[in-house]
Formats: C-alpha cells, sequence, structure tokens
C-alpha cells in the first residue's frame, strides 16, 4: 500500500495512508510525498487525494440595512486612520510636541558639547599661554643672570686693570721722583761749582738740568691726572 508524507513548512510527518489521511483532514494547498515522487507537490496535484479535498464555502455576508449602512459611513468619515478626528488630532499634537522636545533636547545637547569643546580649548590654549610666559620669564631671568655675571666679570677686569696701572704709576712716580731729587741735587753742586769750567760750560749744564726737571715734573703731573682719573673710575665701578 501506499504511503504518504506530510510537510508543514517546518517538518515532515508520516508515513500516512490513505485512511490516516483523510483524518489528518488536508488541503489542496498541504504538501505531499511518497515514494517514486521526484520532489513534494500539494494534495490538489496527487489524482488520488483529490476525494479527500474538503470544499470549505465561502463566508456568507449578511445584508446590512441602507441606515446601518449610512452610520457606518459617518463614523469611517469622521475616524483618520482609525481614530476619531479629535482623538487623532490629539494624538498628532502630542507626537509634535514629543518631536519637538526630542529634538530641541538634541540641540541642547549638542549646545553644551560644542561649549565643552571651546572651553576645554579655552583651558589647554590657556595653559599653553601661561607655561610659554614662564619659560619667558625664566628665559629673561638667566639672560638678566649672564649679564649680571657678564658686568660683574668685566667690572672685575677693569678694577683689576685699573689696580694694576695704578700700582705702575706709583712705582713709575717713586722713580721719577728720585730722578726728579737727583737732579735738583745736580742743579745745586753746578750752581756752587766752579773749578775747571768756564761760564759757558756752567751755563749749558744748569740749563740742561733745568730742561731735565721741568720734564720729570711735567711726568710727574701727568700721572698724578692719571691717577686721579683713574681713582674717579675705581668709585663708579664700586
Amino acid at each position: 500500500m501506499k504511503k504518504y508524507y506530510l510537510h508543514n513548512g517546518v517538518e515532515s510527518s508520516g508515513p500516512f495512508d490513505l485512511s490516516e489521511l483523510e483524518i489528518k483532514q488536508i488541503t489542496a494547498t498541504t504538501p505531499v510525498w511518497f515514494s517514486g515522487l521526484p520532489d513534494w507537490k500539494t494534495a490538489a496535484e496527487i489524482e488520488e487525494l483529490q476525494v479527500l479535498l474538503k470544499v470549505s464555502p465561502p463566508p456568507f455576508k449578511t445584508l446590512e440595512p441602507e441606515t446601518e449602512k449610512i452610520a457606518k459611513e459617518k463614523v469611517k468619515k469622521s475616524k483618520i486612520m482609525g481614530l476619531h478626528k479629535n482623538t487623532f488630532y490629539l494624538v498628532l499634537l502630542f507626537v509634535v510636541l514629543f518631536i519637538g522636545s526630542f529634538v530641541l533636547n538634541i540641540l541642547e545637547e549638542n549646545r553644551k558639547e560644542e561649549l565643552s569643546k571651546i572651553n576645554h580649548q579655552t583651558e589647554i590654549e590657556n595653559r599653553q599661554f601661561l607655561l610659554k610666559e614662564r619659560e619667558l620669564k625664566e628665559q629673561n631671568e638667566r639672560l638678566a643672570e649672564q649679564q649680571r655675571l657678564e658686568e660683574e666679570r668685566i667690572a672685575k677686569e677693569k678694577k683689576d686693570t685699573i689696580n694694576k696701572r695704578l700700582s705702575e704709576i706709583q712705582i713709575g712716580k717713586i722713580e721719577i721722583q728720585t730722578l726728579l731729587d737727583e737732579a735738583k741735587n745736580k742743579l745745586i753742586k753746578a750752581n756752587n761749582f766752579q773749578l775747571f769750567r768756564t761760564p759757558d760750560e756752567k751755563s749749558r749744564e744748569i740749563n740742561a738740568l733745568q730742561a731735565e726737571i721741568s720734564h720729570l715734573k711735567s711726568e710727574l703731573e701727568i700721572l698724578d691726572n692719571e691717577r686721579n682719573q683713574l681713582e674717579l673710575e675705581l668709585e663708579r665701578l664700586h
């Protein structure tokens, strides 16, 4: 006896014989397969299963009275999308208000986020400005310190040079003063010594000694002026 398999769209069931298929109440679109059939077919496509198919009459539509039909049409016209107009407009207003509130919240959040970004960027720029300002201040302080040290070094070198020159001047004055004292003694002796000399020789010797004394005094005066200037310069350096 031929056996049939059914499929409900998810899984297959069977095998069933014709009497069992009658109990299953299959329809024309029920998928059926049996041995020797290359692929599933609907029950309506298998000849021996025609007797099992049940024909269901369409649902009976009662005739509505004219007044009831008109009333339903009025109710239908007074509705939008299945809702009364007033209810529909209230729902629409609520939806519009909700969407508007949602959009405003999004805009407010975006504005807050933008302000937060601006404030964060401003804070970063302020920190960078303060950092650069501090670096510039430290650089100026280092330059000022270097300049101060350089000025102190130059001043010290000047002081050392001046003190060295003052020592040289002091030594020079002692030497010139010694020569000056010797020239004065020679002039005294030349004025008093008269043996073995003519008046012209005596006069020439006296003139030479006087010229030497004048020259030595001039050199002493020059050294004194230089010493005074150096001492003033040394005071300014202090």
